[in-house]
This record gives structure tokens, C-alpha cells and sequence, in this order.
């Protein structure tokens, strides 16, 4: 089972948002919870609601009783761009600057353990000087 929640028009630029929301992605909502609340970036004051707002959805949402907060896991967690406020500042020689106020889209969606799929570990290929040795021998035996 899966819940999520939406803040839509956020007053901060993605990439700052971006770099919030990259520390929680995969973790559980609990240590999610911990790292936003006692991290020192603005947006994660924003990023903690989201999460708080998904994470009472999918209690709303189980029937069986109430579900603990180590027992939710962040599936996804992704920042969108939103609209860009155009302003201009005054500049020498009766020119312009146009300053661009971003704002975002912060979505995240949260589900029981059991929902989520466990990574699996990729067995890295054999790279270096053992490992042209043996492939070596190998193409030899083939060869014979």
C-alpha cells in the first residue's frame, strides 16, 4: 500500500530543493523525519511537511490499525520545476538585469516495507590485471 503528497509552488529554487530531498530518498520515513528535522538547509522545513502529510495518508488509508513510522519507507521523492517569477533590477548605463525567482513542485510517496522491492546487489565486473589474466586462461581452455 502507497500514499503520497503533493506542495505545489514552493518559494525556493529546485536545485536547492533537489539537494533536501536527495538525503531521504530509499530511507525510512522515521529516519527521514530525524535528518530533515535537524538538517540546517531552509527547504527542509518544506520537504518535513510533505513527508509528514504523506506519511498520515497512508495511515488514513490502512484499514487494519495504525501503522508506525519504521514501518513506511520512502519510495520516491522527486522535485518538479514550477514557475519562474521575472523581475528586473536597475543596472549602470540605464540597462537591466532580469532577476528569475524559481519555485518548485515537491511530491513524495510513501509505502509499507512489504510494498517496496529490495535492491539487489550488482556483482561488479572483474576489471584490473587479475582479471585479463583469467579471462586469458578461460579463452585459452576454450580454445583446446
Amino acid at each position: 500500500m502507497e500514499a503520497r503528497a503533493v506542495h505545489r509552488y514552493i518559494g525556493s529554487s529546485p536545485r536547492k530543493m533537489r539537494l533536501v530531498i536527495d538525503l531521504i530518498r530509499g530511507k525510512s520515513v522515521e529516519e527521514a523525519l530525524h535528518i530533515l528535522h535537524f538538517s540546517v538547509k531552509h527547504a527542509s522545513k518544506e520537504a518535513e511537511k510533505v513527508l509528514r502529510s504523506a506519511a498520515s495518508n497512508l495511515q488514513n488509508k490502512d484499514e487494519s490499525g495504525r501503522l508506525e513510522p519504521g514501518e513506511m519507507v520512502v519510495k520516491e521523492a522527486f522535485v518538479d520545476n514550477s514557475l519562474t517569477l521575472k523581475r528586473i533590477r536597475p543596472a549602470p548605463m540605464g540597462r537591466a538585469y532580469r532577476i528569475r525567482k524559481r519555485s518548485n513542485h515537491v511530491t513524495i510517496v510513501v509505502a509499507t516495507r512489504e510494498h517496496v522491492p529490495l535492491k539487489r546487489k550488482r556483482s561488479k565486473p572483474a576489471s584490473g590485471v587479475a582479471a585479463k589474466a583469467t579471462q586469458k586462461k578461460q579463452h585459452a581452455a576454450e580454445t583446446t
